[in-house]
This record gives C-alpha cells, sequence and structure tokens, in this order.
C-alpha cells in the first residue's frame, strides 16, 4: 500500500466536524495537535496586546492514496476552506514508509475493496 499524509489546519471549533467527515471517507485515524496559530493574507487582531483570533488545531491523517483525495475534498467542504478566508487549510504529502499502522492495515484494505 502506498499513503498520503493529509496535514489539515482548522479552527478548534471545527475540529471533531472534519474528523467525522474524514471518518465518513475512509480515515481510520487521525493526530490532533492542539493550540495552533497561524496567520494569512491580514494580520491578526489583538487587543491591548492580545490575540483576538480564535485557535487552530492540526489534524493528521495518514491515508490510503487512493482514497485521499476524496477525504481532502470532503475535510475542505465541512472546514469551509474555499468559502470563508481564515477558515482553515489542507494538503497532502507522499508518505515512503510507515511502522505502527499493522492493525489498520485490514481495515484499509476493506475500505479500498469498496471504493474502488
Amino acid at each position: 500500500m502506498h499513503f498520503k499524509l493529509i496535514f489539515t489546519f482548522v479552527q478548534d471549533n471545527k475540529t471533531d466536524a472534519v474528523m467525522d467527515e474524514a471518518r465518513k471517507h475512509g480515515a481510520t485515524g487521525a493526530t490532533v495537535i492542539n493550540s495552533a496559530r497561524g496567520e494569512g493574507l491580514k494580520s491578526p487582531k489583538t487587543f491591548f496586546g492580545l490575540n483576538l483570533e480564535t485557535q487552530r488545531d492540526v489534524i493528521l491523517f495518514l491515508v490510503e492514496e487512493h482514497i485521499c483525495r476524496d477525504i481532502l475534498e470532503s475535510i475542505a467542504k465541512v472546514g469551509e476552506f474555499d468559502s470563508k478566508p481564515g477558515t482553515g487549510i489542507a494538503f497532502q504529502i507522499d508518505v515512503e514508509d510507515a511502522v505502527g499502522i499493522a492493525h489498520q492495515v485490514e481495515k484499509l484494505r476493506e475500505v479500498l475493496e469498496e471504493e474502488l
């Protein structure tokens, strides 16, 4: 199997919805890193030196390459990445090798058989 890693940077109030959507499309798990901070085209708003921007979460999905694009598009829709500026981004990179996922490979095979 060939894997891809989806990096998702999302507002913390949308983390659960994004994870649920990814699972619906075949993701078998995720790693969430809380309290990330990001900056887009506009500088963050401050009030007496305090940041008023919402916190972000970083969600990492290791997925099989055949279902990656479907997951990427579905989480972008739920996260409203393209419809509202500053809501988040997601991208994928190739993974050359991975260990520690042997218990998930059987589930991934089932998902692939359904998808293909």
